[in-house]
């Protein structure tokens, strides 16, 4: 991994952390006999690793941080609607409007990051600020 090894396990185990509730619930389903559902889950789980990967910063260093996110966040919530199909609409999941407060606290890195870059932080490293 090299240099920079605790913000790419970072971002790696911090991506793959919040993808890992859909693999779970995937192989529930599967175990509920609900196969179709559960493939998709585990297969969305897998874009989520592959995901994590392929837009990890290191690899694309002069990209923004939120330009790196919206795909992985795109992909998040597509797996938070297909949980909700998944057990049966948004009710039965146990959802209520309150649940949508959580959504906010998760937008924060999207906002955190801003536009800085892979590169923005290495330079700023070596400035010594």
């Amino acid at each position: 991994m090299g240099e920079r090894k605790g913000e790419k396990l970072g971002w790696i185990g911090g991506w793959l952390g919040a993808f890992s509730w859909v693999l779970v619930l995937g192989i529930v389903l599967l175990a509920q006999g609900r196969t179709e559902k559960g493939i998709i889950g585990i297969a969305l789980f897998a874009l989520g690793v592959f995901f994590a990967f392929a837009f990890a910063p290191w690899r694309h260093p002069d990209t923004a941080y939120y330009e790196l996110m919206l795909p992985l966040y795109f992909l998040f919530f597509a797996a938070a609607g297909w949980a909700i199909w998944g057990f049966r609409g948004w009710r039965a999941a146990g959802g209520n409007w309150w649940t949508v407060i959580v959504i906010v606290p998760m937008l924060m890195p999207l906002f955190n990051a801003g536009k800085r870059t892979w590169n923005d932080t290495l330079a700023k490293d070596k400035r010594g600020n």
